[in-house]
């Protein structure tokens, strides 16, 4: 109620503005991380996700504010994409509201503070509670990609309850290149062998499982290629999908921005990606379903369609911040609705 009210004065403002102010609000947040129902509770990676919808990538890129976030109802939060070294990102303006089709384009190019000053956040914040995962990217700059992700996994690895490698960000060039068979094969090789050296520098740490965020621009070959590469890495899950590049019909006057769309107009692909990854894996690779969630409804049928979590953003400019708490609060009534006694026995039901 309280955000419908000042939205029109948050909306006046430029976007990524708007979205900073966001970021400097929940630093005052009193907040702490709340509890949940038991059924909501699901296992995944070797996690217990107290409940399976959280919040995407790109809203806290630089683990400013990950426990004000778990303090509004979320089961958990992902920070980043965080690069080794700091870079400003793309040319502004960058982020755009396409307000008459609830969505969002941004073409940001990984802007961040780079992964020391994260870590001497994340430093302040070990042994809190709440699941926290760090994406991570590579800079638009580097010679050599694969290392990068590498010295990424090294330093974060001890911070995170998992790491998600993000190949699938439309505003890095060749990036998503990442994403082709033999690329994605020596990447994920060179950053699992980086998760097990951070074991050992790092004593007393349990190496975090690996998460891999993917496009939703795929062709079918090559779904079954991430699929079957996922599953021989035993990475611990998937998350369909990123921004797309597509345009689905829009009607605002930003519709031709370049960058990645997301928001309502990614809801049906993103929804058919998980499907298409869920008869890829067979089920043996658990999924998190992003892109186009809103509502309970949305993220039910992301469940039914074989995601055992979900992850909004874009949604939240829209709905506001406490959106995660009352999407939780609908997956529980919905469950009950039809039958299920936990998210586990949903996934893929449908």
């Amino acid at each position: 109620m309280v955000f419908r009210l000042i939205r029109p004065a948050i909306f006046a403002l430029d976007s990524e503005k708007a979205h900073r102010l966001a970021v400097e609000s929940l630093k005052l947040s009193p907040f702490r991380a709340s509890e949940c129902s038991d059924s909501l509770a699901i296992d995944v990676a070797g996690i217990r996700f107290p409940n399976p919808v959280g919040v995407a990538a790109g809203f806290d890129k630089d683990a400013e504010v990950p426990d004000a976030l778990l303090g509004l109802g979320f089961g958990f939060t992902e920070v980043g994409s965080i690069t080794p070294r700091p870079q400003a990102g793309n040319p502004k303006p960058r982020l755009f509201r396409l307000v008459e089709d609830k969505a969002v384009i941004n073409r940001m190019g990984f802007n961040n503070a780079g992964a020391q000053a994260a870590l001497k956040r994340l430093n302040r914040r070990q042994g809190k509670p709440g699941i926290l995962g760090i994406n991570i990217g590579a800079n638009k700059d580097s010679s050599d990609r694969i290392t990068d992700y590498a010295e990424m996994t090294r330093l974060m690895a001890p911070h995170a309850t998992y790491l998600a490698v993000n190949i699938s960000s439309p505003n890095t060039p060749g990036l998503r290149a990442l994403q082709d068979e033999g690329a994605l094969s020596d990447l994920l090789d060179a950053v699992l062998e980086a998760r097990e050296a951070a074991s050992a520098e790092y004593a007393g740490h349990t190496a975090p499982p690996i998460f891999l965020k993917v496009a939703p621009d795929l062709e079918p070959a090559d779904i079954d290629a991430i699929a079957r590469i996922a599953m021989e890495k035993q990475l611990g899950a998937l998350i369909v999908s990123n921004t797309t590049i597509s345009r689905p019909e829009l009607r605002s006057r930003h519709s031709g921005e370049a960058g990645g769309l997301s928001g309502a107009p990614l809801r049906e692909l993103a929804l058919q990606r998980v499907r298409d990854f869920r008869t890829a894996t067979g089920g043996a690779i658990p999924l998190v379903g992003v892109g186009g969630i809103a509502s309970a409804q949305d993220a039910w049928a992301r469940i039914r369609a074989g995601a055992s979590l979900v992850q909004l953003y874009s949604a939240m400019v829209y709905e506001g911040p406490t959106l995660g708490g009352r999407i939780a609060r609908g997956i529980e009534r919905l469950m009950k609705r039809d039958g299920f006694s936990t998210i586990a026995d949903a996934v893929g039901s449908e």
